[in-house]
């Protein structure tokens, strides 16, 4: 018998189960792509403290500040979707409670931590 194409992947990287309604794998579609474009709002703004604050923050500040927002906090959070993503999805396969959100803790923390930072760099200047 011949296997649908796609279907090895599917096993593979899903682990088995059944497929679930297609509603909750599309909203599970949708929230992956918010966290995305979310992750791509930090990159975006990582660029923009390099590029655009010259005037306000010293080099190594502003490195410091691109660098957490670009490199750390929109890297984690992009990795972070896809494996929310993914943990979701075999949830839903496996008809098991749907896994905590780790990233929403980790994006909050991370923002609340680059707010500290620029209100003191801001308040010193």
């Amino acid at each position: 018998m011949r296997r649908e194409k796609g279907a090895v992947w599917r096993e593979r990287v899903l682990g088995g189960g059944e497929e679930p309604d297609p509603r909750f794998t599309l909203a599970n579609e949708r929230t992956f792509l918010s966290w995305i474009r979310t992750s791509l709002a930090l990159l975006a703004g990582g660029v923009a403290v390099e590029a655009f604050t010259q005037n306000i923050f010293e080099a190594q500040t502003r490195t410091l500040l691109a660098v957490v927002l670009l490199l750390v906090l929109g890297t984690l959070l992009a990795a972070g979707a896809f494996t929310r993503w993914l943990r979701v999805e075999r949830s839903l396969r496996h008809r098991r409670p749907l896994p905590l959100p780790l990233i929403a803790p980790l994006l909050g923390a991370g923002v609340a931590l680059i707010s500290l930072v620029l209100l003191i760099v801001l308040m010193q200047g």
